[in-house]
């Protein structure tokens, strides 16, 4: 299934808690009806997810930019220093979620699935086509399979390490009902994964992350990260010292050995690796790596090259680890290119070797800031600007993806989690600011695998400016207005000329705003918005408006207002589709805590194997990747319904946490 705009008609989709069967009914219990919502009430939680702080903008400078003008090649054969073509079929930005925290962001098991979570990802996958989501972080170092089943259903369970880090990361538990759980989600939607090994005892190493999913996801696990910012195993007490990249590809041959010697491991050349943090530029730096002969030595064996990498940290105020920063101090440093310069500038020799190896170069987890990001920065429309700038410049540096991490309740920086298990009857799921880049680049790219971008010279660090190219023609310009000055005199005026064929008769233009800077309410793009804390399902909300721009073809120029701040992304080809809310959409179809009573077919219940994770165990083999049909064959079984398969030994059932 290559999009998003699937029917559902004919697939139950149910909200499980408790139930009965009664002539073909289920009567569940439970949860409060969103019409209650307002009657329910309930104290706000103070979790940094929730952060509400808000900081104070930056002066604007004090000679404003005032105009900008461009002039581009229409043909991308005429335009020169143009990116790679961005041609892997997925969406620039993708995922990293913290092992530990899956049931705050995807779901419970197999069959409870977040409903706002398939909406956003099917948000992103309408203009892009496919969504890469990693399972991993630090929680994967010390990941173990679980043999049996947890008492209430989940699929993972935080266990203390008894490691010195600097995050504290507990282990994680993990039962095979997470390997289903994603198959669910990718059977809905065009969702592909990457799962990270445990590296922490590599005389012994576990490879059930391996196992059960090349047997249980098959092509939909792209592949496996063996090593977590290794740079960081010295500090962090996870090897003795010292820990260089010589002794990191000394365990990679060890890993693959042991790979080779597994029959369970069934594909053996999709890996990924080094993955370091850039936290030691001398030892550990990326030219460091690669002289041990790394790329050529395990070429035949990577799916891609990879890199982890944040502007700075706030583990000083998170774990006591360093000098503490007050946010206010680096509020401008995420209302600049520069810092984006500096940071991706120190890749490009890297960029360049993977181009030379034929290998993808992957930010494979990153976000505003380290250790969980900042109070009334991570949640900003600033952030949201910089890092959709960030991302425009990794693809311009030949990034093929990056990956934006995810850290659960106890981090500012998530693109959305969950609300508080207690409060989940009451409060809805939080969009953060971020997603709407990770949104947006999905636009910027599309579906037509042959993107390539052009960074512009603007003049200034406030104004960053795009040209993005599909195929062989101009398609679409990217511009930035980083500066908060609610007088307008910082107001733009972009003008936009193509040579070698004129400008169109009219463009359209999208734009994401917020009223400055420092907002964390009222964000939209082009005209919608996802809600602030406690208000989103996952579904863009409002009028989709693409504003119209009249072009002056005499004088070949486009003229494109661009206030201070704001993103504004203008569609050259008038026939480019407008992309508001996913046409595939996910809800609740039941609640618990009140009675409800949903008619089901008899016929659909009698194959529709509801059983929990609990059941799975009594049902057939165990072995990896063996589902069982419902003839009690332990072959893979397919329910369809409105034209979508469903892989799994169950019909997927989608559920709202509650407490």
């Amino acid at each position: 299934m290559g999009f998003c705009s699937v029917p559902w008609s004919g697939v139950a989709l149910s909200l499980l808690w408790q139930f009965h069967f009664t002539s073909g009914g289920i009567t569940t219990y439970g949860l409060v009806p969103a019409a209650q919502t307002a009657l329910a009430g309930g104290p706000l939680p103070t979790l940094p997810a929730y952060d509400q702080t808000v900081l104070q903008p930056p002066a604007p400078p004090e000679q404003p930019v005032k105009a900008l003008t461009f002039e581009v090649q229409r043909d991308a054969a005429d335009a020169q220093g143009m990116s790679i073509p961005h041609e892997h079929g997925a969406a620039f930005y993708g995922f990293s979620i913290e092992m530990s925290v899956i049931g705050q962001t995807i779901g419970k098991n197999s069959t409870h699935i977040f409903p706002a979570f398939l909406n956003l990802m099917s948000n992103i996958c309408e203009r892009a086509g496919i969504v890469l989501i990693r399972l991993g972080g630090n929680t994967q170092e010390y990941a173990r399979f679980h043999g049996g089943v947890f008492e209430d259903g989940r699929i993972t369970q935080k266990e203390k390490s008894g490691t010195t880090q600097t995050t504290d990361t507990p282990a994680v538990m993990y039962t095979i009902d997470l390997f289903y759980m994603l198959a669910n989600v990718s059977a809905m939607v065009p969702v592909k994964w990457f799962l990270g090994l445990p590296f922490n005892d590599t005389s012994t190493f576990h490879l059930e992350m391996a196992e059960y999913g090349q047997a249980i996801l098959g092509d939909n696990l792209i592949a496996l990260q063996a090593g977590n910012e290794p740079d960081l195993y010295a500090a962090h007490e996870k090897r003795l010292p010292p820990y260089l990249p010589e002794n990191f590809v000394d365990e990679w041959h060890e890993l693959m050995k042991t790979v080779d010697e597994n029959p369970k491991v069934t594909v053996k050349n999709k890996f990924v690796g080094p993955s370091i943090s850039g936290s030691d530029p001398i030892q550990w730096s990326p030219d460091a790596v690669w002289e041990t002969g790394f790329i050529d030595t395990f070429k035949d064996r990577l799916y891609a090259l990879t890199v982890e990498r944040y502007l700075t940290h706030n583990c000083g105020a998170a774990f006591g680890s360093g000098e503490i920063v007050n946010p206010q101090d680096v509020f401008s440093w995420y209302l600049s290119h520069q810092t984006i310069l500096n940071l991706i500038g120190e890749y490009h020799s890297s960029t360049a070797l993977a181009q030379q190896a034929g290998l993808p170069f992957i930010m494979f987890e990153t976000n505003t800031a380290s250790c969980g990001g900042f109070a009334g920065i991570s949640q900003s429309y600033g952030a949201a600007l910089w890092i959709l700038d960030y991302g425009m410049y990794m693809a311009y540096s030949n990034f093929s993806n990056a990956l934006l991490h995810i850290g659960g309740q106890n981090v500012f920086y998530n693109p959305w989690v969950a609300p508080p298990t207690k409060q989940s009857t009451f409060h809805e799921w939080t969009v953060g600011s971020v997603f709407y880049s990770a949104l947006i680049m999905a636009e910027v790219f599309g579906k037509s695998n042959a993107g390539r971008v052009l960074q512009l010279e603007s003049g200034s660090v406030f104004t960053p400016t795009y040209a993005i190219y599909d195929g062989t023609t101009l398609s679409k310009f990217a511009l930035f207005n980083y500066v908060n000055d609610p007088t307008g005199a910082s107001d733009i005026v972009v003008s936009l000329s193509v040579a070698g064929g004129g400008v169109p008769q009219s463009v359209k233009v999208k734009y994401l705003l917020a009223d400055s800077v420092q907002s964390k309410t009222n964000i939209t793009w082009a005209g919608q918005t996802f809600g602030n804390n406690f208000e989103a399902d996952g579904l863009l909300k409002g009028d989709h408006n693409a504003t119209t721009v009249h072009c002056d073809v005499s004088a070949n120029v486009c003229r494109i207002p661009l206030r201070a701040p704001s993103f504004a992304l203008v569609f050259m080809d008038s026939t480019s589709p407008e992309v508001g809310q996913a046409t595939a959409t996910y809800s609740t179809t039941a609640y618990t805590k009140q009675h409800n009573t949903l008619k089901v077919d008899p016929t659909s219940l009698a194959v529709s194997n509801g059983h929990s994770g609990k059941d799975r165990v009594k049902m057939g083999s165990t072995s990896p990747g063996s589902v069982v049909a419902p003839n009690g064959a332990s072959t893979p079984y397919y329910a369809t319904g409105g034209g979508v398969s469903l892989l799994l030994s169950l019909s997927v059932i989608i559920w709202v946490l509650v407490g």
